[in-house]
């Protein structure tokens, strides 16, 4: 860990090899990068053991750290598989840090004997004030904090960082419209899950809304470029990290080498030019500084601008005999990478320059199969600059050197548990967003929001599930805090909580019964066996697993289960809007499925308007074991048309 008199980290990211020795040829401290298998980034190259095992004896040689993201959900059937890959990965890798989101991998790390740093995923949604203890408590090392958080909720949070605990703040690169570990938009429109590391970036496409059709969920990168030196002032900042395990060599290289001189010389104007012209020559999108600033914010949504990634080079011309050519504006490199057009567009392609091709000099593009039209965006998105190769070629030469260690398998098999006991008497929540005029019954469910505690029947109180939302920012923790002190003095018992570092708003846990909500995305037994040590009564289990992963989760979980059979389920949650929509407003995707956004305290609900629907398999779960089932009521704004259809989420799918 670094203490607060060193300088923090820049971590910079790794998808393939040549990604790892770029970071290594422009001096990063440490790089993050993921296996072929469980990393949230599954669209990257990743890497095997072996080759992994050689990157890191690299790195350690130059004074480099290598931290592995083992950062996806566990499905129940995952358990031996990912077991025998991390037992691997510790024995043959070592890396220095482990990140990871699913609290299984505590109990497997612990179990093989991993000695390296424990880092808490930002999917994991831990940037909450009250439960910075709880996580140290843990045994974690090391916080990856939300992207969505501002300079000020920084400073809230370093101080009140127990010791023993750092923090990671992301510095450059690419933004999410939905908070981390937030989002199941990819997932609910087929089984591709971003806690999987298989999102299909839906919110990049163009929707259709009353200002007109554009790209009113895709997000401008993160940069902070100068403004990095603020984040020098605050103590236990540890690391600055940049995304981009998708990019290229080319990006890593500018990048780090941009953020090192701003990190080593802030108030040299000199350095600050150098470094905002490498950061203009990595060939990610446009970038903002988002919310960073919390006087002077920056909405990251501009619909009307373009949010491709790469730079800008040329519009495609058109020849008479049907061929298309650009008039690049820079030189062109031979093995630069260029995009053509939009991923969601007809035409969209990627194509490798053959030659030099100077500035402003027509270059007819191959041939290609796919529509294209005049017009079209030409994008700069990877280069291989002379000197570059050559610094990757010298680096690949060590590597090669090295003697390849031998990989022996792995015999882990995970730990079995006592199932709960099933005496419980099965039971339907019923949980609103609002309270129902003269619906609200003993034993309902209730999404709690401090305004509501006010107009509460106080003989209802006691008999109520209160539900807590899936974000709570730092500055709004003192109105929570104070919510669940009152409600709990008038006897309210019956939480649900979603995220588990929420029970770190609770001083006491002997009174309460306190559940993990669907939103803790909880989906194995030693995941459920930490929220047992932490004092969790039950749980509800991930809404996004398949038939067979729900059904054998209670015979082998040692707490009680819920599952949310019906109702209203997100797409996503975000912070951010864009400015030409509004809340309660129908906005219409490629394929006319219509959604629409909620806004509750600093926070939007984006929902679909067609419900999750699971009631014709009720006797199957619990049959299986299930002890509470939820229904989700969320009242659909006039203009949002109600759909045909329900939907059975992944029930029918294979959960990628």
């Amino acid at each position: 860990m670094t203490n607060q008199t060193q300088k923090p980290e820049i971590l910079a990211p790794a998808g393939n090899k040549d990604m790892f020795l770029a970071a290594l040829a422009a001096g990063a401290n440490s790089i993050y990068c993921g296996l072929k298998h469980f990393s949230a980034r599954m669209e990257a190259e990743n890497f095997s053991i072996a080759d992994l095992a050689a990157l890191r004896e690299a790195a350690a040689a130059q004074g480099s750290r290598t931290y592995c993201a083992f950062n996806t959900l566990i499905k129940p059937g995952d358990l031996q598989s990912a077991g025998r890959l991390l037992d691997r990965l510790v024995r043959d890798v070592q890396p220095e840090a482990l990140i990871f989101q699913d609290l299984s991998l505590l109990g497997l790390a612990r179990e093989l004997g991993f000695q390296g740093e424990l880092h808490l995923s930002t999917l994991a949604n831990p940037g909450t004030l009250s439960g910075l203890q709880t996580i140290a408590s843990l045994g974690i090392n090391r916080l990856v904090l939300p992207r969505e958080l501002n300079i000020e909720e920084l400073r809230l949070l370093a101080g009140e960082c127990p010791q023993g605990l750092d923090l990671e703040v992301f510095i450059h690169g690419a933004l999410c419209y939905a908070v981390s570990g937030r989002c199941y938009w990819s997932s609910w429109l087929g089984g591709k899950s971003s806690l999987r590391g298989r999102c299909v970036q839906p919110c990049r496409r163009l929707y259709s809304a009353a200002p007109g059709t554009k790209r009113y969920f895709s997000c401008l990168d993160l940069s902070l470029d100068v403004l990095v030196k603020t984040l020098l002032e605050i103590p236990r900042v540890a690391a600055w990290k940049i995304e981009g395990r998708k990019k290229g060599p080319h990006y890593v290289f500018y990048t780090t080498k941009a953020y090192q001189l701003l990190r080593d010389h802030p108030t040299d104007s000199q350095a600050k030019k150098q470094a905002r012209d490498f950061l203009r020559q990595s060939l990610g999108r446009k970038t903002s500084h988002s919310i960073f600033l919390p006087q002077r914010p920056h909405n990251p949504i501009q619909p009307d601008q373009d949010t491709g990634s790469g730079l800008f080079i040329s519009k495609l011309g058109k020849t008479e005999n049907n061929r298309f050519y650009i008039r690049p504006r820079e030189d062109l490199l031979p093995d630069d990478l260029l995009r053509i057009g939009y991923q969601d567009l007809p035409g969209h392609h990627l194509t490798r320059i053959k030659k030099f091709i100077p500035k402003g000099n027509r270059y007819q593009l191959p041939k290609h199969n796919k529509t294209l039209v005049p017009g079209t965006a030409a994008f700069l998105i990877d280069r291989r600059e002379p000197e570059l190769r050559n610094l990757l070629l010298r680096l690949q030469k060590k590597l090669v050197e090295q003697p390849p260690i031998q990989p022996m398998a792995s015999g882990f098999q995970p730990k079995s548990y006592t199932p709960a006991s099933k005496f419980r008497k099965r039971r339907i929540i019923r949980v609103f967003s609002n309270i129902p005029i003269g619906k609200l019954s003993a034993g309902d469910g209730l999404w709690l929001t401090p305004s509501l505690i006010r107009n509460l029947n106080k003989t209802l109180v006691s008999k109520l599930w209160f539900w807590l939302p899936p974000v709570i920012w730092p500055k709004e923790e003192a109105a929570w805090k104070k919510s669940i002190k009152e409600l709990t003095a008038r006897g309210a018992s019956a939480f649900v909580l979603n995220a588990p570092w929420q029970i770190g708003l609770f001083p006491s846990l002997e009174t309460s019964e306190i559940w993990a909500g669907p939103f803790c995305n909880i989906s194995n037994p030693y995941a459920l066996s930490l929220l047992q040590d932490m004092g969790f009564a039950g749980a509800f289990v991930s809404p996004e697993l398949n038939r067979d992963d729900f059904l054998s989760l209670p015979s082998i979980s040692p707490l009680p289960l819920g599952i949310v059979l019906a109702g209203s389920w997100p797409l996503c949650i975000s912070r951010f809007l864009a400015s030409e929509l509004q809340t309660a407003q129908p906005v219409t995707s490629p394929k006319k499925e219509v959604s629409w956004m909620l806004k509750q305290g600093q926070t939007y609900y984006h929902y679909p308007n067609w419900d999750l629907d699971l009631s014709a398999h009720r006797k199957e779960l619990e049959q299986a074991g299930y002890a509470l089932f939820a229904n989700l009521y969320q009242k659909r704004p006039p203009k949002i048309p109600k759909a045909q259809r329900t939907s059975t989420f992944n029930w029918d799918l294979r959960l990628l």
